[in-house]
């Protein structure tokens, strides 16, 4: 998505192609959950969500594009996923406790993104990898776009389950419970991760030198780690829920986990932290001994 294409019209088809997958995908998402759920004037209240993400997007693409800014980019992710999850919850005919449980754990996980999204557009002032996207048109409203299918897929559980049939869901029985659980470890993780890591890089003494305290001692990623356990969190919290086609909501952990592990996340910076630190003994010690994702429980000592 950085890198542009060898001629403007490759680069073009290449944008339009990607706005059509994105936009079938989450039509398709948005139809199989949308299965045995509540609708409002007559359409399924999760394609309403789904519709409303990408359109959200598209508003806010028209001014950036004709400012030529990303400024609000990471931002109106983050606010999407607040906006619809209320939304949900006061367009719900009779919303549960668990309706009521899903729309706080995606509301608070998105305001401690949007917020550390904010601190990190203020101190930055500019996001290198739209340098020469915000220039094209049709490139720049393709990441619009992918980040409506990003946020459609990944709150897929929670929106499906607020928007399930009221006389149809069960109670919030034990594996809700277990979901709680497990989302608040992984909130607690990435925090602590995001914490550690942020202070490290604001002591000088710590310039162009890599983390491998605290939890990034046990972890190339624990803050990654703390996002997937997020969302299967979710996931176990929304299960009860969900009955026949509406079980397309496995794609919301299943997503992050891929675009995590295989797209975006790891092996970007994996790549990055090769070729700034990959002929250091003391990296290569570390890349060698850390798991790269699932912390390890024991402290490892060297020698």
């Amino acid at each position: 998505m950085t890198s542009p294409a060898p001629t403007k019209p490759r680069s073009s088809r290449t944008s339009l192609i990607a706005i059509a997958i994105a936009l079938v995908i989450g039509a398709l998402v948005a139809l199989a959950g949308s299965q045995g759920g509540e609708k409002i004037g007559g359409i399924p209240m999760f394609a309403i969500a789904v519709a409303a993400a990408f359109a959200i997007q598209v508003v806010v693409y028209i001014p950036s594009a004709i400012a030529r800014t990303e400024r609000f980019f990471d931002l109106t992710g983050s606010v999407t996923f607040i906006v619809i999850s209320v939304g949900l919850l006061l367009l719900a005919p009779l919303p549960d406790a668990r309706s009521w449980v899903l729309a706080a754990m995606v509301i608070l996980w998105a305001v401690r993104l949007g917020s550390f999204l904010a601190v990190r557009v203020h101190k930055a002032g500019s996001d290198g990898r739209f340098d020469e996207i915000k220039t094209s048109p049709l490139r720049f409203l393709q990441t619009w776009v992918i980040q409506g299918a990003w946020v459609s897929l990944t709150a897929a559980a929670a929106w499906i389950a607020i928007g399930a049939d009221a006389g149809a869901r069960a109670t919030f029985g034990w594996l809700s419970v277990v979901g709680v659980v497990v989302w608040a470890v992984g909130m607690i993780v990435e925090v602590v991760a995001d914490v550690q890591k942020s202070r490290f890089r604001a002591d000088p003494a710590n310039r162009d030198e890599f983390i491998r305290t605290g939890l990034w001692s046990r972890s190339r990623h624990p803050n990654y780690f703390g996002e997937i356990v997020i969302w299967v969190g979710v996931f176990l919290t929304a299960a009860p829920a969900l009955s026949g086609w509406q079980w397309v909501a496995v794609i919301s952990p299943l997503f992050v986990i891929l675009l995590l592990t295989r797209v975006s996340g790891i092996p970007l910076l994996e790549a990055r932290a090769e070729k700034k630190w990959g002929d250091r003994a003391d990296y290569i010690a570390y890349r060698d001994s850390t798991p790269v994702l699932i912390p390890r429980l024991t402290v490892h000592r060297a020698g």
